[in-house]
């Protein structure tokens, strides 16, 4: 991040950083487990994506960490069903993010699945309180030349990764962009939800712009070509069905 302070960002007609264009997650495999891993037979393996705590490990409560180890011998990936993705991993997903940047919000449109946000920058208020969205609802601001991007209202059947990392309909993400290149940007999620972790805790990553001439984002099938996904029923797996809080 040292790098963004002496680095002055191209900007929109009303002087915001230009987030504009096609982007891509830098280092495609390894937040396939957003934890620290070893190498497996598809060569994902990869250091920690997390940054706070130091120790990169999510900060579960006891339930919540064997609930962790038991979801991915036991439910289906939620992406492979293709559903969408929810916050943060919207951002670091294999595929490609489109940005525009009209006055007044910023709208993120992804290759998978037809999943996109639009992020308002004026200061509106968060929806109901009762309401779910596997988008969550995301409010936006400016801090300087970082995009700060607050979200509320997240659905719980989401994983964080392939291997079962989740948090509750509780959860909060506060997501950071910031630009330390033309080319690249820094994001930085702090999720927060106190019914399944300890403390609040930091992902960063960054993402890369796809600068291909006259690059086109292609239609990603996924719910037309799901039949591969729910054959894994027939090996006993099951849809996830969300999180239940021990009381």
């Amino acid at each position: 991040m040292a790098k963004a302070k002496g680095f002055t960002p191209p900007r929109t007609p009303d002087g915001k950083p230009d987030f504009r264009g096609f982007w891509s997650r830098i280092g495609l495999r390894n937040l396939e487990n957003i934890e620290e891993h070893a190498e497996s037979f598809d060569g994902s393996g990869g250091k920690s994506a997390i940054v706070d705590p130091v120790d990169g490990r999510v900060p579960y409560q006891p339930w919540a960490a064997e609930k962790r180890r038991t979801n991915y011998s036991t439910y289906i990936n939620p992406q492979a069903l293709c559903l969408p993705t929810g916050s943060p991993k919207v951002a670091y997903s294999a595929g490609i993010n489109r940005i525009l940047q009209p006055p007044g919000s910023l709208v993120f449109l992804d290759d998978y699945a037809h999943v996109y946000r639009v992020v308002p920058t004026d200061d509106r208020p968060h929806i109901g309180p009762t309401i779910r969205l596997f988008m969550g609802d995301s409010r936006g601001r400016w801090e300087g030349d970082t995009l700060v991007i607050d979200v509320t209202n997240l659905d719980d059947r989401i994983w964080l990764d392939a291997i079962g990392n989740f948090y509750s309909n509780a959860a909060h993400v506060v997501e950071r962009w910031t630009m330390f290149h033309a080319d690249v940007i820094h994001v930085e999620a702090t999720i927060d939800d106190p019914q399944v972790f300890t403390r609040p805790w930091t992902i960063a990553f960054g993402l890369r712009r796809n600068t291909e001439p006259n690059y086109e984002m292609w239609e990603n099938a996924c719910a037309e070509g799901i039949r591969e996904g729910l054959r894994l029923t027939d090996v006993g797996l099951k849809p996830y069905p969300g999180v239940t809080v021990p009381k």
